[in-house]
């Protein structure tokens, strides 16, 4: 969500912090804002917007200091405006805050009682008054917000700074990932390790509860309890060169093109080409026991798991049950003795899924997580870590993470059958067959790109777009219309072919386009025959197939695109080409801001 990044430095820090402030920018981009310490004054320097509104604020109104705090917005409560930027700040400290303090209203009150006047409508200034309370009643640093943690509720990561001790940060950790970063004679805060990158690789990760005195010669760190304790000092393994578009024009346009290397990189983890057989990371539980699969997951990485049951099912003869992250929790789910959850996240903080993780764990569940960050939250909680390989994806709507999400899914689901008996050497052999196919397959997929763009230009003037697949294609129509809502604006739904004659029929006309997956193979005639449905009450009709599907089928549409023939096993991992390649060409053809889409972040740290 939010980022923060702080720097108790020897040598000016804004242009350091503003570095960290792009890297991160994929988090929020409603606002930006810096403060820094010098002559005993808080200079405070904030934004409304793109990052790039506050470089010329800066410009303009330089912001100079050795010790700095910074921050890029996600607006979660009150709106998106400079009064409404971090830092939030008193006479006597400032703060950034990535989160949200869900007792804010009461303490609020409390302090407009107290005559404290408040200038933003955000929930983040009352912890900068709480603790500038307790430090005009002459508390230092430490025991003030050692008095203010206690009080907040909800989730929250802090970076605070004080006007009179110019040598020291202050950060907190509950619910929102902190990372501390150790330099030579300077210290740093940042919400992840990718901020910290091009100022160093040692870094530790507070857990939960954690607060941390942040000085040039080193770190205290408390748990939740005031005790100090010793975190782990580990190198980071972030790329510390810029990440660029290169040649592309967008990063979501770079990463949809990255998908054939790095989904080849993340196969070659999990299967052995030698001998065409599974080989996941060792693990310390006999994943044959294994009686029920409850999945995880939020948004795109959703569908990577629905996609997932059908494996897992198919395979292994598991039953498996999937959540929406952000409802798991209040259905009272039953978790049976045995059972493995599997949390699916990009970021591996996402605080939906991190909080359901948390659930089943402390209800007996052994822990799964396929995560894209290896020291994220969840992966850091997990009996079984099962890293994608997709490497930093800055365009907010997710591309190349879930592809590789549904490579690492595959190989689990394979690799469970083998471990129960239901999969033979042969099978197997076939299955990772299939799978080592999958980026040349892509690279094909991708051959259709110009042909893509070319009929863009039918879809960008719908206001409504309805997508259809069967079987494992169904999660890729309700991912196609997820895309398309993400960064064209357009309203889109996916649905399940068959069921389009049960309700959503009644939508169709001649300005409803319909996006219709459908590859041959068994599921094929029934898919072509739900198309029909919809085209003889003039729907106008997009169908993606390969040459032999579309031969059969593609006359009569307003558009076709070809993808190769391929296994329905890696069926998903192709069909996911051409619904990403649509999205971004229609939204280009709108106009629309691709890689930072309105009223949306990358990473969802707040429930």
């Amino acid at each position: 969500m939010c980022g923060i990044i702080g720097i108790v430095g020897n040598s000016s820090v804004v242009d350091r912090l503003v570095d960290g402030l792009r890297r991160m920018e994929y988090r929020g981009y409603d606002s930006a804002g810096i403060c820094t310490i010098n002559d005993g004054k808080l200079i405070r320097r904030r934004a409304e917007g793109k990052l790039k509104n506050l470089v010329e604020e800066l410009a303009n109104n330089p912001a100079p200091g050795e010790i700095g705090i910074a921050h890029t917005r996600w607006a979660t409560h009150g709106a998106p405006t400079t009064s409404n930027a971090h830092p939030h700040a008193t006479d006597h400290v400032a703060l950034v805050h990535n989160g949200i303090i869900e007792n804010y209203k009461d303490l609020r009150a409390e302090l407009r009682d107290k005559g404290r006047t408040l200038e933003s409508d955000t929930d983040s200034e009352v912890v900068a008054h709480l603790v500038s309370i307790e430090v005009e009643n002459g508390a230092c640093p430490e025991n003030a917000v050692a008095q203010v943690l206690p009080r907040l509720r909800g989730a929250f990561a802090l970076a605070i700074v004080f006007r009179s001790h110019p040598d020291k940060i202050i950060g907190a950790r509950r619910g929102s990932p902190l990372v501390v970063g150790y330099g030579s004679g300077e210290m740093y805060l940042g919400s992840d390790a990718l901020a910290l990158a091009p100022l160093t690789q040692k870094i530790t990760y507070l857990e939960e509860g954690d607060w941390v005195v942040v000085e040039r010669g080193g770190v205290i760190i408390h748990d939740e309890s005031g005790n100090v304790v010793e975190r782990e000092i580990q190198t980071s393994g972030a790329s510390a060169a810029a990440v660029e578009k290169g040649n592309y024009r967008h990063f979501m346009q770079k990463e949809i093109f990255e998908q054939p290397t790095v989904v080849a990189q993340t196969l070659s983890s999990y299967l052995r080409q030698a001998d065409n057989s599974v080989a996941l990371p060792q693990f310390d539980f006999d994943i044959s026991s294994v009686r029920r699969v409850t999945i995880v997951a939020c948004g795109t990485s959703y569908y990577a798991g629905m996609v997932a049951k059908y494996w897992f099912e198919q395979f292994a003869r598991v039953p498996v049950d999937i959540d929406v992250a952000s409802e798991f929790r209040y259905r009272e789910p039953v978790l049976e003795e045995g059972g493995l959850a599997l949390f699916i996240s990009q970021s591996g903080e996402t605080a939906d899924t991190l909080a359901a993780l948390r659930h089943c764990k402390e209800n007996g569940q052994t822990i799964g997580a396929v995560v894209n960050v290896p020291t994220s939250s969840m992966a850091r909680e997990a009996d079984l870590l099962l890293p994608t390989h997709a490497g930093p994806e800055i365009g907010v709507a997710s591309t190349k993470a879930f592809t590789c999400q549904l490579a690492v899914l595959a190989a689990l689901a394979a690799h469970m059958a083998v471990k129960k008996g239901l999969m033979s050497r042969e099978e197997e052999q076939r299955v990772v067959a299939h799978l080592l196919e999958a980026p040349a397959c892509l690279n094909k997929a991708l051959d259709h790109d110009d042909d893509i763009a070319s009929m863009a230009h039918l879809i960008a003037p719908a206001r409504d777009v309805l997508y259809l697949g069967r079987g494992p294609d169904f999660p890729l129509a309700l991912e196609g219309a997820l895309k398309l809502k993400e960064i064209s604006y357009i309203h889109a739904e996916g649905y399940a072919s068959g069921e389009m004659k049960h309700g959503p029929i009644a939508l169709i006309d001649d300005a409803v386009p319909v996006i219709v997956l459908a590859p041959s193979g068994p599921l094929f005639e029934k898919s072509i025959s739900n198309m029909e449905e919809v085209r003889a009450r003039g729907g106008q009709v997009v169908l993606i197939s390969d040459a032999k599907g579309l031969a059969e089928a593609g006359e009569g549409c307003i558009a076709t695109i070809e993808m190769p023939e391929v296994h329905p096993l890696i069926a998903p991992l192709v069909y996911a080409i051409p619904v990403q390649l649509l999205a971004y060409h229609v939204a280009c053809v709108k106009g629309t801001d691709v890689d930072q889409p309105r009223n949306l972040a990358k990473s969802v740290t707040v429930e």
